[in-house]
């Protein structure tokens, strides 16, 4: 049974994941092969990811291969309504809607894993979570799982090094096709799509405030300074805050940076980046989003306990109106930005993105007999065919070693 919004909507939705295919070239060749192999043939596969078209597209991949597909979102505002009722009428199994309550998204969780899952992929962990606790009695057949973002990952890691991890899982994460392009050049683009046509204003001339300078982060700041934005980048790594100095960016606490940003976006994976001491630091109108997985980055409680109103301004942008008659204004209720506001990572990009996803699970199933309950990277010969699938498709060529230049590099004598 589909738990969507409106089947009416499902042409609609059919037409955004058709467009999405034709620029989606990695995951179609894989898609060809699956359809001939059939590799998870008699499997069933839960999903959590952000339901929109790129990731409708993969769940019709993963079903073309013989699996019974359940699908939901992992966030309640990235849902697109129209994607959900088109993906539910090319026969995968979805319970998901856009702006669902706590309760309701929790619902469709549990209802996705209902199907008793052989295997599942988690976009921020909520999957696991349930399969470990409320939902122990859907987990007796799971083989095990992949998890696509940062912060999924380092909960698995803490539960691995906890021994709580029940079944293996892939790192699709940090794969090199994955947090190469997807974390810089996607979330680079995609939170800057979000908040231009949020905010419809101008981030030439702005300063932008950019918390946390990993792959994230150096994608939101390096679109930030070519859009011509003064940039300023907060960090707790120095390291990292020595590569954001040399590529350019001013580095400094968050305290200090407060009262200097038009435009505050935070990438950490962490919460409480931006509280309550510098909120009261702040210019009137300053704009704050966040692009980390979970709504917990900019403490919302705090600056709504401070505010003597709170109001809607425009779609998706909640006013903060302070005593002292300064208005800060939130994003996307504080969630992810690029998807709960936009239309996500551009389809180039999810490509490569999925494309690992599809395989990765494939090599769990094929391996699963000797894998440990513990974080597996993603094998590099798989990020290798990846990468040669795109660079195919795209007509791109690279050059070949000589056995000369073999025999050279993997040895000692010059």
């Amino acid at each position: 049974m589909n738990i969507v919004r409106d089947m009416s909507l499902q042409e609609h939705g059919r037409m955004k994941i058709r467009w999405v295919q034709d620029f989606m070239p990695a995951l179609g060749a894989i898609k060809k092969e699956f359809e001939k192999t059939k590799p998870f043939a008699g499997k069933t596969i839960a999903m959590s990811i952000h339901m929109e078209a790129k990731t409708a597209y993969l769940a019709t991949v993963l079903k073309a291969a013989g699996a019974e597909v359940y699908a939901t979102g992992c966030n309640p505002l990235s849902t697109q309504d129209d994607v959900a009722a088109g993906l539910a009428s090319l026969g995968v199994h979805v319970a998901a809607w856009h702006g669902a309550t706590q309760e309701e998204y929790l619902q469709h969780l549990s209802q996705t894993l209902s199907c008793h899952p052989d295997l599942f992929i988690d976009d921020g962990g909520d999957l696991l979570e349930l399969l470990t606790s409320t939902c122990k009695d859907y987990a007796d057949k799971v083989m095990g799982g992949c998890e696509e973002t940062t912060t999924g990952i380092h909960r698995l890691k803490a539960r691995a090094k906890a021994g709580a991890l029940p079944f293996p899982m892939m790192n699709v994460n940090d794969a090199k096709c994955k947090h190469y392009y997807d974390n810089k050049y996607g979330t680079g683009q995609s939170v800057w799509d979000a908040i231009m046509h949020t905010t419809n204003l101008l981030v030439a001339g702005r300063t932008v405030v950019v918390a946390g300078y990993g792959y994230c982060g150096r994608g939101i700041a390096m679109r930030a300074k070519g859009m011509g934005a003064t940039v300023i980048v907060t960090e707790i790594d120095p390291i990292k805050a020595l590569e954001a100095t040399m590529d350019g960016y001013m580095v400094m606490t968050m305290d200090e940076a407060a009262p200097l940003g038009d435009i505050f976006v935070t990438a950490t994976g962490c919460r409480d980046v931006i509280t309550k001491r510098h909120f009261e630091k702040m210019k009137n109108n300053a704009f704050l989003s966040n692009a980390g997985h979970f709504n917990v980055e900019v403490n919302e409680v705090e600056l709504r306990e401070m505010a003597t109103k709170v109001y809607l301004r425009r779609d998706e942008i909640m006013g903060y109106e302070l005593s002292d008659g300064r208005t800060l204004n939130l994003l996307a209720e504080g969630r992810l930005v690029n998807l709960a506001s936009g239309n996500g990572h551009p389809a180039e990009i999810m490509d490569m993105s999925f494309a690992i996803q599809s395989m990765s699970l494939k090599y769990l199933m094929e391996h699963r007999a000797e894998m440990q309950n513990d974080v597996y990277e993603v094998p590099a010969e798989i990020d290798d065919l990846v990468s040669k699938i795109k660079l195919d498709a795209m007509g791109l060529k690279v050059d070949t070693l000589t056995d000369a230049q073999v025999k050279y590099l993997n040895g000692w004598e010059v």
